[in-house]
């Protein structure tokens, strides 16, 4: 490893990490539809079970004395290649001294750099997931956010039959903002589905497990992270698409890297943790420069465990 002036700051890292909890909560769901895969190699080839042999149907008739029929199939080989994130926030001793009656300004600082690293990881999920046109995808009969047409369980649905017959595997999860979960809250058929096993539910305010309910998935994943499109100037926007949706086979976050899934964060952990803090002295600014990074592979590992709604809002 190169050598480093930095000191390693686990106490900071507590804190990164619980903020990234936090952060998790708040609408960063980037690991949950990437799971983490912590490895001790930078870049390297793994194998993958092809879709076609989790299906095959072989004889399994065992004769007296006769040796036992036994799976015989190539593997194929993916790859990662882990790439190193950071962010560095300087704190000044003088802004230091000043602000230490308001607030912890080293807290701040490690916050700051922690949300910088989480919104890019972000990014990088999205781009590579709901963003990417490797992964099949269809337009919704109508859009989402025309309430009275709207059939959102036909057109998961549809993309659940996408599952079962090209790819031969069963989605586990819907991915989506929460703009959209808003506008499946107030659609007429949605609500005429809930009432019989749920009379008290609310139009427009439909809890995660009723709508797991619904659509007949198990994992509901919404998100809810944002970021300033304006160049020079505040204009919000979220990080997941308002008008896109995800159905998707996620991994279980095991050891097992064969297991058919849409993908995994890879985390090169000889270089980093998910999420490694560190600090050193600038003195030619008086300042204590804090930094967040992280050295990850966000890979798609078999794009037919996606299918993306399109058009889900006009």
């Amino acid at each position: 490893m190169p050598t480093t002036q930095s000191t390693f700051r686990p106490e900071l890292g507590v804190l990164a990490y619980e903020f990234s909890q936090d952060a998790s909560r708040q609408g960063f769901i980037g690991r949950q539809v990437l799971p983490v895969f912590e490895t001790d190699r930078q870049s390297a080839q793994y194998p993958v079970i092809p879709a076609r042999a989790m299906l095959e149907m072989q004889d399994t008739a065992r004769a007296p004395r006769s040796a036992y029929a036994r799976g015989d199939y190539d593997f194929e080989s993916a790859e990662y290649f882990c790439r190193e994130h950071g962010w560095e926030e300087p704190l000044d001793d003088t802004e230091a001294q000043l602000y230490k009656h308001y607030f912890d300004a080293e807290t701040v600082a490690v916050q700051r750099a922690t949300l910088m690293v989480l919104r890019s990881q972000e990014k990088r999920v999205v781009d590579a997931t709901i963003g990417n046109d490797a992964l099949p995808s269809g337009a919704v009969g109508h859009a989402w956010s025309g309430y009275a047409d709207a059939d959102p369980l036909a057109d998961v649905n549809k993309a659940k039959e996408h599952f079962r017959f090209s790819v031969g595997l069963q989605a586990n999860a819907l991915i989506l903002d929460a703009d959209i979960l808003r506008h499946v809250s107030m659609c007429e058929a949605v609500m005429e589905r809930v009432k019989y096993t749920s009379p008290n539910a609310l139009r427009g305010e439909l809890t995660i497990e009723q709508l797991k309910a619904y659509f007949g998935v198990p994992t509901i994943l919404v998100a809810n992270a944002l970021y300033n499109a304006g160049s020079g100037k505040l204009k919000v926007d979220t990080l997941w698409p308002r008008d896109r949706v995800l159905l998707a086979c996620l991994s279980s976050g095991g050891g097992d890297l064969r297991e058919p899934c849409l993908g995994r964060t890879f985390v090169w952990s000889e270089d980093s943790g998910q999420l490694t803090t560190e600090s050193y002295r600038e003195e030619q600014t008086r300042s204590t420069v804090y930094r967040v990074r992280q050295n990850t592979d966000e890979c798609v590992q078999f794009p037919g465990a996606g299918y993306v709604l399109t058009g889900v809002t006009a």
